[in-house]
């Protein structure tokens, strides 16, 4: 009797274990833990309508979304990268496509190829092929592209230049001028906001398009342009002229802090990703009404693409939901929601163009017609060390004007890095 009370007493307990563990594996299965930087103006929007699209498809999926803030990504990189090596990835993270993606997940084992999903929902050849190479490598894709920024674009507060009746430049010499006329003014020239180090590389590497071309700018990544090119410390010369038309107060101030000067009149223009349309639309800007924009003097014809992307981590604790919401971005509900409202086009190539602004039109148009240039600052044209090193470059160049030591520190950079 006793027996058989221990042996029914042994299975309650079994029971009960199950019940747990099972009722455990089901609320694991009821979640997706999403990470980002997207905390700003107009970004965090954009993802909180994705993840609405994501929770109308999916119900009884719950989103964690673990977004970092501060240093425009940088402070949320390094978190993701603490993970990621302590394996314990999130279950899909933002990341942008080219080296910052390849090098530093792909290359290193932390990533599941995703080329079979992407052909088993049928949107493989919906997206645009030169960037879906950006989140390629040998031969398998590894990222959703998300969406496509621009980043040599230049904003500028239309009422500022027609009350001092500036014409936008047309090329870099008529830029030069009108930053003088516009110092003589009580308005700030250029807007520029470097307290995270790399907004002042992202202007850099706009005057190095500029002065390379798109052709010379690709060959410093394809090794058909020599890193002590001249014309390296020409696009160094013209740099250090622009610093001198930019807010004094600016190592205390972020890209926001920047657009927000041209918004509220302080200032005239800004060079800045087109995620800042994204948050002077927040500001309540419409494109074309209070706020122009223009390619940054001298890379006409150029596209400098930023493209931000979602991959499947190896050991992500719910590979099954981070499908699902790689389906999500990778869906045109998902691209159209999102991009309009963040200030970027879609990386596919059948969105609604009903759906997008006139500068997210134009956008569009330069993008299916210009050359492609990918960005540094933003991580898809070299390594993470190379970017580090140009960050701390630059802003010594800003601080210093030492252009001999910076063009200098460039080669020996490039030589350690990229080749």
């Amino acid at each position: 009797m006793l027996l058989k009370k221990s042996a029914l007493l042994s299975v309650m307990v079994m029971v009960a274990l199950l019940f747990v563990f099972s009722f455990s594996a089901m609320a694991q299965d009821e979640e997706v833990e999403i990470f980002s930087w997207w905390t700003g103006g107009g970004e965090e929007e954009g993802l909180n309508a994705l993840i609405d699209v994501f929770n109308e498809n999916y119900p009884n999926i719950e989103v964690i979304n673990a977004t970092v803030a501060g240093g425009a990504g940088a402070n949320a990189k390094a978190v993701l990268k603490t993970r990621m090596v302590g394996g314990n990835p999130p279950d899909s993270f933002q990341v942008h496509g080219g080296a910052e993606l390849i090098n530093t997940y792909v290359e290193t084992g932390m990533m599941e190829p995703i080329t079979g999903l992407l052909e088993e929902w049928g949107v493989k050849d919906k997206f645009n092929q030169q960037i879906l190479e950006m989140t390629s490598y040998e031969g398998e894709i590894y990222a959703v592209p998300l969406d496509v920024h621009r980043g040599n674009v230049m904003f500028s507060n239309k009422q500022v230049l027609e009350e001092y009746n500036i014409e936008p430049p047309t090329d870099m010499e008529s830029f030069l001028t009108v930053l003088e006329d516009l110092s003589k003014t009580d308005v700030i020239p250029l807007a520029l906001g470097d307290t995270n180090k790399w907004t002042a590389t992202h202007i850099f590497e706009t005057i190095l398009v500029a002065k390379l071309g798109a052709e010379g700018y690709n060959g410093l990544w394809n090794g058909e342009t020599a890193a002590d090119d001249p014309r390296i410390k020409e696009a160094m010369v013209y740099f250090d002229k622009l610093m001198q038309y930019v807010n004094e107060d600016h190592s205390a101030l972020t890209w926001q802090d920047a657009t927000q000067l041209v918004q509220n009149g302080e200032a005239a223009f800004n060079i800045m990703g087109d995620w800042a349309e994204g948050y002077l639309k927040t500001l309540g800007w419409r494109p074309g009404k209070e706020f122009g924009w223009q390619a940054v003097p001298g890379t006409e014809g150029t596209f400098m693409v930023v493209t931000d992307t979602f991959g499947l981590p190896k050991g992500a604790p719910h590979p099954e939901n981070a499908k699902k919401w790689l389906k999500t971005v990778a869906s045109l509900e998902g691209q159209d929601t999102f991009n309009p409202i963040k200030g970027s086009i879609p990386a596919r190539l059948d969105a609604d163009k009903s759906k997008y602004d006139a500068y997210l039109t134009d956008s569009m148009n330069d993008f299916a017609e210009n050359t492609l240039t990918p960005s540094i600052a933003h991580g898809s044209a070299a390594p993470e060390g190379f970017i580090t090193a140009l960050n701390d470059n630059i802003n010594g160049l800003v601080t210093t004007g030492d252009v001999e030591g910076s063009f200098e520190e460039f080669q020996k950079d490039m030589a350690e890095y990229v080749r």
